[in-house]
C-alpha cells in the first residue's frame, strides 16, 4: 500500500456548535477548514497550534443512511489516510481483504472512497482528483 500519510481522525457529533464550541474554547483549537458533503452532512477540520494531526468533526442531519443511532463513547466515525491515487489504492485494498464501503467518487477537486476495517470502523482514502481517461470511462 503507498499511503502517504495519516492524515486527520474524524469523530460523529451530536451538536456541531456544541462541539465547536468545547474544542475551540476549552481545547484552543483553531478551525482550519469547513464544508458540505454531498450526503447532506457537514465537516470541520480543527487543528492545535503545535501538531499536524487535525481532528474533522462530522455531523450528519436525522435519517441520513450515515447518521446512526449516537452511543456515548462510539463517535468514531473514520479514519483518513491521504494516498496518491485513490482508485487503484481501493481496488488494492479490496483485493487484499479490505471491505469496500463506498467506492471512489469525486467531491470538488478531491476523490474518496471509504473502506470498512474487520469492526466495521470506516478507513477514508482521500486524494486530488486526477482525470485519466482509463478510470473515467468505466
Amino acid at each position: 500500500m503507498s499511503v502517504v500519510r495519516f492524515t486527520y481522525t474524524g469523530i460523529r457529533v451530536t451538536n456541531l456548535k456544541r462541539s465547536l464550541d468545547f474544542y475551540q474554547k476549552v481545547l484552543e483549537m483553531k478551525v482550519i477548514l469547513r464544508g458540505k458533503t454531498e450526503r447532506r452532512g457537514v465537516y470541520v477540520h480543527l487543528k492545535s497550534p503545535n501538531s499536524p494531526q487535525r481532528l474533522e468533526l462530522n455531523w450528519y442531519p436525522v435519517g441520513n443512511r450515515y447518521c446512526t443511532k449516537y452511543t456515548k463513547g462510539e463517535e468514531l466515525d473514520h479514519l483518513a489516510f491521504w494516498v496518491r491515487d485513490v482508485h487503484s489504492e481501493f481496488d488494492s485494498l479490496v483485493r487484499r481483504g479490505a471491505e469496500p464501503a463506498i467506492a471512489p467518487f469525486r467531491e470538488g477537486a478531491y476523490e474518496l472512497a471509504f473502506l470498512k476495517d474487520p469492526d466495521g470502523i470506516w478507513i477514508e482514502l482521500l486524494g486530488k482528483f486526477r482525470a485519466s481517461k482509463k478510470k473515467r470511462q468505466s
